[in-house]
């Protein structure tokens, strides 16, 4: 995460890292995804409680990951400073009875310079489950 630098607005080229951790939870692959965190990192996940630790934080997305059948983020933008990066962009949530809901987000990682330490997300989701 040492990459100090803005993209283009518009631009669709991430760093790989950034690349990588969408990857991973388009995936819905938690343990790739709580690799890019450190083991005191905290999540803030919308207006849901702060989670804290990796292990609480792996917990919390496992069992988000299993209410849904899948999700995509995709208009990806990044900037990156040498203590945070800023992502947006879109996801796509399938609900296991695979109706869709696609909402704007965006995200405020802050890390060391190798791992995420505090994970942001800002979504409306709440129509997800609604």
């Amino acid at each position: 995460m040492s990459t100090a630098h803005a993209l283009a607005p518009g631009s669709k080229t991430l760093p790989t890292w950034v690349a990588d951790l969408f990857a991973s939870i388009d995936a819905k692959d938690t343990a790739a995804f709580v690799a890019f965190l450190t083991d005191d990192c905290t999540l803030q996940f919308g207006n849901a409680p702060l989670v804290n630790g990796k292990a609480a934080i792996y917990a919390t997305i496992s069992g988000f990951f299993s209410a849904i059948k899948s999700l995509r983020h995709h208009d990806l933008e990044a900037w990156v400073t040498p203590d945070a990066t800023i992502c947006s962009g879109t996801v796509t949530y399938t609900r296991h009875d695979d109706t869709t809901l696609s909402v704007p987000f965006a995200n405020i990682l802050r890390g060391d310079g190798t791992l995420i330490h505090h994970y942001a997300i800002y979504i409306n989701d709440s129509a997800l489950f609604g």
